[in-house]
């Protein structure tokens, strides 16, 4: 078993990189990232491989606690270096706080800003009662209620994100240890703590950081539900309670946080979750979705899922509007087999996408990771076998995945961030098992990895009748 991110996978991960971003300034010059945006997305690679075969190596046999110190302290440290780095650059990039073309995070910040003075209980019945969708409702209470704290600062919320996406590496820990092993656990939450997506979106007022401290902590404090010896209602109620959460945050995630569960119900092993638990948790549940059917997440989630046929559609057909011409081929049934490595990097200057261009550092580590993504899955169902054990967090990220693709946000990073922690499991898993067999494997998706930036540098460009 390799417990650590071996420094020969780190040291060629980001040789392949430069590699393939340099013969893609040369080939096509004229579309050249901003000297700006290649540095940054060098430090993203470079940071995050280096730094996690260092830590992955060194931290290795320490004890827990020091551990679980080190991935809060390292994983904060570095989320606040970039709020605050990306706080300044904005402005001067932009001439404010917010990202390029900034819409969803302006959004958050105005409506929180127009609730600093209201009560508590109106502001609960603007964004809950008198609503027909809750989506996003969440997030806006939540900066609502740290707004009256905070006040206007743009900048607060995004250091107490921090807070929030540095316990997540913690959780990530408990999650992959209890699920397949201690190794396993510490290198997830060590790739977990670099992991470029996750320290960009601290930067920024968007969602995603507390969206997805909340999706692994429904996962984690499931997980506990289904294998631990002994429950009680606060052991039930917590994981419930972040599961109606989601909804609040994305519609579809609360769906297939859903799914996960009942999967794991029903597929668990006995010896793991006994039998007598196993139909009091699934009883409970049916009568908890009789409850919730016919109130707004229900309708909303039946809206979604009747539409998602029509929103990739009209997607698809805005983005052929636009110039690009081949988007009409990204169909469900193209993009659900690409969604364990997606998305692709970005490595040219096209139609100004500097959001897309500033995050494929982090996109190329994730195509990177996707090799060992696909020897953790072939082998937790054909070798080991234990798919069983490991059905809450595989069916989430199948069902997730499989939902996006569907949809009209296939390829976006953002709507694929959720299912990046469980990726990072997997790859942490598939890395465990390296051998001599499978590693032959790992040397041939040398080759795919920088064919399929290329492949997505003619795609972007071909598709805009730019070559």
């Amino acid at each position: 078993m390799v417990p650590y991110l071996p420094n020969k996978l780190a040291t060629t991960a980001i040789a392949i990189y430069l590699g393939t971003l340099a013969t893609v300034t040369i080939v096509y010059y004229r579309y050249a990232l901003s000297i700006d945006f290649i540095l940054i997305n060098i430090m993203w690679v470079v940071g995050f491989f280096l730094l996690s075969a260092y830590c992955s190596r060194k931290w290795k046999d320490i004890p827990q606690k020091a551990l679980l110190r080190n991935l809060f302290l390292t994983a904060l440290g570095l989320r606040w270096a970039w709020a605050i780095f990306a706080y300044f650059f904005y402005i001067f990039k932009t001439g404010v706080p917010f990202e390029f073309s900034a819409g969803d995070s302006i959004w958050y910040y105005e409506e929180s800003m127009g609730n600093v003075h209201a009560p508590i209980s109106a502001v609960w019945d603007y964004l809950f009662v008198h609503t027909d969708t809750i989506s996003d409702s969440g997030y806006v209470f939540y900066l609502s209620l740290l707004s009256k704290i905070t006040g206007y600062s743009m900048l607060i919320p995004r250091l107490v994100n921090c807070i929030f996406s540095a316990a997540t590496v913690l959780l990530i820990y408990f999650l992959a240890k209890r699920n397949i092993n201690e190794e396993v656990g510490r290198m997830a939450a060590i790739f977990t703590c670099f992991m470029p997506n996750f320290i960009y979106y601290c930067g920024m007022n968007l969602k995603e950081p507390f969206m997805i401290f909340l999706l692994v902590a429904f996962l984690e404090r499931a997980d506990y539900l289904i294998r631990s010896k002994k429950y009680n209602v606060w052991t039930i109620a917590v994981p419930v309670i972040l599961l109606i959460s989601l909804f609040s945050f994305r519609t579809v995630l609360g769906g297939a946080a859903v799914f996960s569960l009942a999967s794991a119900l029903v597929f668990t092993n006995t010896t793991v979750v006994g039998r007598k638990k196993r139909i009091m948790l699934i009883a409970w549940g049916v009568l908890a979705a009789v409850t919730l059917a016919g109130g707004t997440i229900m309708n909303e989630v039946e809206a979604t899922w009747d539409d998602r046929a029509n929103n990739q559609s009209n997607k698809r057909l805005q983005q052929t509007v636009r110039g690009n011409q081949w988007a009409k081929y990204a169909t469900g049934s193209v993009m659900a087999p690409l969604m364990f490595v997606m998305p692709f990097p970005t490595m040219v200057d096209v139609n100004e996408q500097y959001n897309q261009q500033m995050i494929g550092g982090g996109n190329y580590v994730r195509n990177f990771f996707g090799g060992f993504v696909l020897i953790a899955l072939f082998s937790s169902i054909f070798i080991t076998m234990n798919w069983r054990n490991l059905s809450l967090i595989l069916s989430f990220v199948i069902a997730y995945l499989g939902i996006i693709s569907t949809s009209g946000f296939a390829n976006s990073e953002r709507f694929l961030l959720p299912g990046l922690p469980i990726l990072l499991i997997l790859s942490a898993y598939g890395i465990s098992l390296l051998n001599a067999k499978n590693y032959r494997f790992i040397k041939i998706w040398y080759w795919v990895v920088p064919l399929m930036a290329f492949g997505w540098v003619y795609f972007k460009l071909g598709s805009r009748g730019l070559i």
